[in-house]
Formats: C-alpha cells, sequence, structure tokens
C-alpha cells in the first residue's frame, strides 16, 4: 500500500500547484515566471545548451561512453553534470538550478530526493542490501511488492509478477515468455512480432528491434528479422485527406490484419504502448484500441502493454490500459522512484501446466526491497 499511497499522494500535489499556477497567472508560463530570477532553466531529454554545455568543469573527453549521445558531443565539449536534485528540480556541479520537465527521463515521477523513498532506502540497505530470487528463494519486500502491483491492476486479473532490471529488460523478457508459451504449446513456428512504426521499447538487441524509430536500428543490423512493423496511429500527421478518426483507426486496424494474414499461424505477439512517448507523445484516437484488439484475438496473437511510461498514474489512470480499455495478456512497466517488471497469467498458466491462457506483468524493480 506505501507505493499507491506515494502515487495518489504525489499525484494530488502535482494537481493542486498546476492549478494554483493556471489559476492565478492564467497559463502554464505562470510556473516559470514565478521561480526565483533566472536561475531555473528547462532540463529534458534533448542535448545540453550549447551554452551551458561548454562551461569549463574538466571533464571534456570523459572515459563514459553515453547513451543517445553523439560522440563528437564527449570528445568536444565539457558535458552537463547533474549533482543533487530537489521534488521537479536538479542543480548542476555549477549551482545552476533546473526544472526537470522529463522527470529524470520518466524515472522521478515522484520528485527527487523524496524523503519517504530515502528513508525506505536506507532502512532496506542496512537491513538487506541485496538478495537473489532464484532456485526458489527470494525476500519478503519483493513478495509484498508483487502482491500489491498484481492487486492495483484491474485492467484484466493477472497472476504473476517478474522482476528485471530495465524496462528494455523487461520487453526482453516478455518476448522469451512468449516464445517459451508457444513451444509448450507445441507451436514453435509461432514466434513473430508486430510492433508500430514511432514506437519505443527499449536499446537492447530485442527491444530495439521492436523499437519503430529507424535512427535507433542503422549501423547496427536491425530490426531482427522475427519483429514486422505496422502503422503508427498518429491521426493529425496520417489520415488520409477527409477521413474521419474512426475510419482512420479502421483502416489501421485493417492494414494490421493484412499484415498477420501473411502468415498468421507464424504471429505469437502484436505489442503496443498505450500512448507514445519517445515517437512524440501520440495518443490514439478514441476507438484505435478497441479495434486491433479485435484483429489480434481473432487470430489468438497475444497482446502486451508497454506501460513503462503510462503506468503509475501518469495519464490520470492508475495504468494506460484503464484509459483506453485495453485488457492486455502482458504488461511491461517500469520508470518509477521505487523501481521496474512484466505481469502475466495467461503465459504463466501455459508454462506450468502446458494449457490455456496467458497474463503477465514484467517488472524492473530491484530484488532486495
Amino acid at each position: 500500500m506505501i507505493a499507491r499511497r506515494l502515487i495518489r499522494s504525489n499525484a494530488r500535489s502535482q494537481a493542486s500547484y498546476l492549478v494554483k499556477y493556471v489559476t492565478s497567472n492564467g497559463s502554464l508560463q505562470g510556473h516559470a515566471d514565478g521561480l526565483p530570477a533566472a536561475s531555473v532553466r528547462h532540463f529534458s531529454s534533448a542535448p545540453p545548451p550549447q551554452s551551458h554545455s561548454t562551461e569549463e568543469n574538466g571533464f571534456k573527453g570523459h572515459g563514459m561512453l553515453a547513451p543517445f549521445t553523439a560522440g563528437w558531443q564527449s570528445n568536444d565539449l565539457h558535458p552537463l553534470i547533474i549533482e543533487r536534485s530537489e521534488d521537479s528540480y536538479v542543480y548542476d556541479i555549477n549551482g545552476n538550478k533546473y526544472l526537470d520537465s522529463l522527470a529524470g527521463l520518466w524515472c522521478t515521477a515522484l520528485g527527487g530526493s523524496e524523503p519517504r523513498l530515502v528513508k525506505a532506502a536506507t532502512d532496506q540497505l542496512n537491513k538487506l542490501p541485496f538478495y537473489h530470487s532464484f532456485w526458489n528463494r527470494t525476500t519478503k519486500p519483493s513478495l509484498d511488492l508483487a502482491e500489491e502491483i498484481l492487486s492495483m491492476f484491474t485492467a484484466r486479473e493477472m497472476g504473476k509478477v517478474f522482476f528485471t532490471n530495465s524496462g528494455s529488460e523487461a520487453n526482453d523478457s516478455q518476448v522469451k515468455l512468449v516464445w517459451y508459451y508457444n513451444n509448450a504449446l507445441g507451436r514453435p513456428n509461432k514466434k513473430k512480432f508486430i510492433a508500430r512504426s514511432k514506437a519505443y521499447h527499449g536499446s537492447t538487441l530485442i527491444s530495439a528491434s521492436l523499437t519503430g524509430l529507424p535512427a535507433l536500428h542503422q549501423k547496427f543490423d536491425l530490426p531482427a528479422p522475427f519483429v514486422l512493423h505496422t502503422d503508427c496511429p498518429h491521426y493529425w500527421r496520417f489520415h488520409l485527406p477527409g477521413e474521419t478518426e474512426e475510419e482512420f483507426a479502421t483502416r489501421l486496424a485493417k492494414n494490421l490484419e493484412d499484415l498477420i494474414l501473411k502468415g498468421p499461424e507464424t504471429i505469437a505477439a502484436f505489442i503496443a504502448e498505450p500512448v507514445m512517448g519517445a515517437g512524440g507523445v501520440i495518443p490514439p484516437t478514441k476507438t484505435y484500441f478497441d479495434k486491433v484488439q479485435a484483429v489480434v484475438k481473432k487470430y489468438d496473437i497475444l497482446f502486451i502493454a508497454d506501460e513503462v511510461i503510462t503506468a503509475f498514474g501518469r495519464l490520470g489512470t492508475v495504468f494506460g490500459s484503464d484509459m483506453f480499455n485495453i485488457k492486455p495478456d502482458l504488461v511491461s512497466l517500469a520508470k518509477v522512484s521505487f523501481q521496474q517488471h512484466c505481469i502475466c497469467e495467461r503465459v504463466n498458466h501455459a508454462n506450468f501446466t502446458a494449457t490455456g491462457s496467458f497474463k503477465c506483468l514484467c517488472t524492473h524493480w530491484s530484488n532486495s526491497c
């Protein structure tokens, strides 16, 4: 219940803070205007402003290979080095204050240095900093957290939580679980995955293959041959002249079915973010997921909801699946201040009994706390 209370209290405080500034200033600009003089900068995943990134700090040409960073930047520029956090703000080593508008790449939804999380982590580190979950051994916090996650996810009853170390690893684990599931049911050819153009599912070999961003495939020999991609549900960019949102959703569902029909016996799963993140923060049209779910169900294809950036209240509902009436077979969760996982039942059932259905949550979370 601790995790649930933290999410709800933080959502309430953020909402009241937002309303306060919109009401008093008439726009969100008031948020920035009300901050201390010129010491606050917006900070996101984009490359840091040239004037700040070139501040001399002695770390130009450092030895770290940074993700999503051009090689010349780490060689020729001084990196922006963040030293500490406080609520929605972070500070660099020169004392400059930034509004962390991307919430630490969506990982610090409860804010930086949240006292309750610091205390919980400190208490656990003093008691048991780490223990594994191999060979039917685990820890009480892991078991408690699994039960709480299962109780929180109500879009469909789930049976098991599998803890991993990142959202990418959670999606990798989903692929392994689905393959194992189909092997257990005697369907060794049902192994292909369908993802969507502009989707983001991670940066490992498999999760980057599921990702629908060509820039992440270049020079890496990706995507893997078992991954197919269908349309991006961005209505305003991809609708035909005169096409309504309903007609757009119908056409995309038809295109998905046409792709499946090229080899329906080979398609194992469809993976989708309730709202696309890295592809442009793209919400679906109203009936898109209803139509897509009908198609995948027709061909006995598992539905994986990648809730890495939509879960835990970020859309106003506890999970993105709640908002869009998604009934997934598997769910990937990650990017919360208290860590990442997979939730499932249908696959779990088949893997233990060689029969039936599958519902799983994959999550990235520490094993000991």
